[in-house]
């Protein structure tokens, strides 16, 4: 009887917020998972779930079939993959990297060619589905790679969510930076419109069930105003500033590619208005905070 191949060891580097619960589902899974994170506060949640810690990305990808990245943006996935002891870790030709963070598409591409060179395999797989995806393995997971890459990847990606092929390389963080444009610039005109309607002297959660039920409805009216924002508990684990982020990429794409962006401007002007008023580690759902204490010095419709 042939016996199975055994899984690879992954290297995952950035157990932040979803590093941490995507690390634990694969180890639960059966992978042998070797983490590296700066803070020994999410090292330890590795531990306690399984997992091997290192105390460098470098040590954390010695021997490792897949090197998973969950990393705030390209400057760092950058940094991290340019140091010598990194490049020394990494086996040409046997190690598959997987850039899981929200980077840009372009840099990706690029990124991709350098270690190319080197006979490194880099692809790019951002995911959507917060905190919450993270922990049910439910995640959307954009793959940017090749036809082969993805299909031996997809075994180990499935076990974190619903993974759909985007394209090349880059494709998955283009199509991350696009969503998170989408999602943020429905959370805003959401906020405005269930607002606009509390004024009026319609109950926020039965507007939200309104529009769930009708042609207004979106991941803001089914999930973030009902979860985070009606409790006033603004905790969906996704940063005002990293959606911030993700949004300038989407535009940015767009300029590069010669389109117009006319909409996705004026909802990174306006976000970022936002993120100058709230503290570094605001959630983004608190953009809907920041309406609703607007709308509060405006002036009462008149009857």
């Amino acid at each position: 009887m042939t016996q199975p191949e055994p899984l690879p060891r992954v290297a995952f580097i950035g157990l932040g917020n979803m590093g941490t619960p995507m690390a634990s589902r694969l180890v639960a899974a059966g992978y042998p998972v070797v983490g590296f994170d700066l803070a020994p506060a999410a090292r330890d949640q590795l531990v306690a779930a399984g997992g091997a810690v290192a105390e460098t990305a470098a040590a954390a990808a010695e021997g490792a079939g897949v090197v998973i990245l969950m990393l705030p943006n390209s400057d760092i996935v950058e940094s991290v993959l340019a140091d010598g002891a990194m490049l020394e870790a990494l086996r040409a030709g046997r190690t598959t990297i997987v850039d899981m963070s929200s980077s840009e598409p372009l840099r990706t591409r690029a990124l991709a060619d350098r270690l190319g060179e080197r006979g490194l395999t880099l692809v790019d797989a951002p995911v959507s589905g917060g905190v919450t995806g993270a922990t049910g393995g439910s995640l959307t997971i954009m793959v940017g790679a090749s036809d082969d890459d993805a299909a031996e990847l997809d075994p180990l990606l499935s076990v974190l969510g619903r993974t759909v092929h985007a394209g090349a390389v880059g494709a998955g963080h283009a199509a991350k930076a696009l969503n998170n444009l989408l999602s943020a610039t429905h959370l805003w005109v959401t906020s405005e419109a269930v607002i606009a309607g509390e004024r009026f002297g319609i109950e926020p959660a039965v507007l939200l069930s309104i529009f769930n039920g009708s042609s207004g409805r979106s991941g803001s009216t089914e999930n973030k105003w009902p979860n985070f924002i009606l409790n006033e508990a603004y905790n969906s684990g996704f940063g005002l500033r990293l959606m911030l982020k993700d949004m300038k990429i989407a535009v940015g794409l767009s300029e590069e590619l010669g389109l117009p962006t006319l909409l996705g401007s004026d909802a990174v002007q306006l976000w970022s208005e936002v993120a100058e008023a709230y503290p570094a580690g605001a959630d983004h759902t608190e953009v809907a905070r920041w309406l609703r204490e607007r709308s509060e010095g405006s002036t009462v419709m008149a009857e």
